[in-house]
């Protein structure tokens, strides 16, 4: 599908600038504004809750806030779902990106024609220039590559060289993107047929792995996924094989290597030094080392994921979500100072700024 053809069948609308184990929990008050902020994690790896970060303008009402990157500004960009089915008139249609600086004040916001259906959201600097890629799943199935305002560069459908979509019963939802050392990148089919697909850095199929199961290699929703060069480790891509429990790794062409259970729910991945981020969809955000051992699981307490999966009814009631809890982390990331921004799958949508005190 070429960029004009998108657009028409969208009915796209220009861009707007206006508008485990292993570490228990530990919770404490910190007070440096007047107000007291509850403190998650222990030793080094300690911070500051402040949810509901970001001054959402009036025209962008949150709903299910699904994914968040920051670009080399410190620009933090949201992508939320915007709403259920796409309005008939295109100008009832809310943007689905939301843009802030680092302070949390509005930049710009874009992304319309996605509304239903934002997804996954990454940032990858070429040649000089940074762009964004975007992981759809309403109106249409799509990954999409665009500058930082929303202008499209190529968009994505599901490869036809596999042939694992021939058959009527074969969805291709993709939920994230990895990128590639070598340029190319990753796409994972999380909500679609439980597939990875390779790409080069001429965006050209180079190959899909994995299916449906629990084999090694086989997958349940490979939610997220991240190419993981941390230091002393053999480089090679991690998935967030989240309805399996646990985490995967494969070597870049594809190869089973290993796999992390000290996980619930696994949804996306960030790294910083050593550091893997994993937000995790049951209530918490978890910290591993370079040897994938847990560093802290922010926010984790049993009884309380215990009321949050008991039927998801927390996830629309926010006058229940106490202040250093999680709901269901969707995704997260670090910024350059180390603090750690989370975007939750929760009906009224929210966004949490984790500042590192420690």
């Amino acid at each position: 599908m070429d960029r004009r053809e998108f657009l028409k069948q969208t009915g796209a609308l220009a861009a707007t600038a206006a508008v485990g184990a292993g570490a228990g929990p530990f919770v404490h008050a910190a007070d440096k504004s007047g107000e007291k902020a509850p403190v998650v994690g222990q030793g080094e790896h300690r911070y500051e809750c402040h949810h509901n970060w970001g001054e959402v303008p009036s025209s962008i009402r949150w709903f299910e806030t699904h994914g968040v990157a920051i670009d080399k500004q410190g620009h933090v960009y949201i992508k939320h779902r915007a709403g259920g089915e796409k309005p008939k008139n295109p100008a009832d249609a809310q943007d689905t990106i939301v843009v802030f600086d680092p302070d949390g004040k509005f930049v710009r916001s874009f992304g319309k024609e996605y509304h239903g259906g934002g997804h996954g959201i990454d940032i990858r600097e070429e040649g000089g220039q940074e762009f964004l890629y975007l992981s759809c799943m309403m109106p249409v199935n799509l990954v999409v590559k665009t500058d930082l305002k929303g202008e499209v560069v190529w968009i994505k459908q599901a490869p036809t060289e596999p042939h694992v979509y021939d058959k009527p019963n074969s969805p291709f939802t993709p939920t994230n993107v990895a990128f590639a050392p070598d340029g190319g990148f990753y796409v994972g089919d999380g909500y679609g047929s439980n597939y990875i697909h390779e790409y080069d850095k001429d965006a050209k199929w180079v190959r899909t792995w994995g299916g449906s199961g629990d084999a090694p290699g086989k997958m349940h929703t490979p939610h997220g996924l991240w190419w993981d060069d941390r230091p002393g480790r053999e480089p090679s891509l991690v998935v967030a094989d989240r309805a399996n429990h646990r985490l995967q790794y494969f070597t870049a062409d594809g190869k089973y290597l290993s796999k992390l259970e000290e996980v619930s729910f696994p949804a996306h991945f960030d790294i910083r030094g050593d550091v893997l981020l994993v937000p995790d969809l049951h209530a918490r955000i978890s910290l591993f080392d370079r040897d994938n051992k847990v560093l802290a699981h922010l926010g984790y307490d049993p009884e309380w994921t215990k009321q949050v999966l008991d039927g998801f009814k927390i996830r629309s009631q926010p006058d229940r979500w106490p202040a250093g809890k999680f709901i269901h982390p969707h995704d997260a990331c670090f910024d350059k100072d180390g603090n750690i921004f989370v975007a939750e799958w929760v009906s009224t949508g929210r966004v949490s700024k984790l500042r590192h005190v420690s």
